[in-house]
């Protein structure tokens, strides 16, 4: 059993994070006797799917789905689909924004040269 700072301290995460997780239904810890809360192994292996999933860039209510698909349906098929399905759109978006920012690099490119290009220009033209 974990406590909520010996998680928050392990993921690098605040307990207020892991307090929200649990309040949005993602994680599922128990109380001790004088009510503080205890995460099992399960908890534990939920929270690093949480954390695996918001650093792909999903959204929490796709990882929620994602990781309660398995309590659902045991044999895990149901959460392996919906996480190739999500798997694929984020690929496609990432794939996408490569595009974008290799343009965005290219254009770049073409500026500093025609800057360098002009500078260049401007001092020979002062030298005659």
């Amino acid at each position: 059993m974990y406590t909520i700072s010996q998680l928050a301290k392990e993921f690098d995460i605040s307990t207020r994070t892991v307090r929200y997780y649990e309040e949005l239904g993602l994680l599922e810890p128990s109380r001790s006797e004088g009510n503080q809360r205890l995460f099992s192994k399960r908890e534990y292996a939920r929270l690093k799917l949480i954390s695996r999933g918001k650093r792909y860039g999903f959204q929490l209510d796709e990882i929620k789905e994602m990781v309660t698909l398995f309590d659902k349906d045991r044999t895990g098929s149901k959460q392996l689909e919906r996480t190739i399905e999500y798997g694929s759109q984020k690929i496609a978006e990432v794939e996408k924004r490569i595009l974008e920012l290799t343009e965005l690099k290219e254009e770049m490119e073409e500026l500093l040269i025609d800057f360098q290009k002009r500078l260049g220009g401007e001092k020979h033209g002062s030298d005659t």
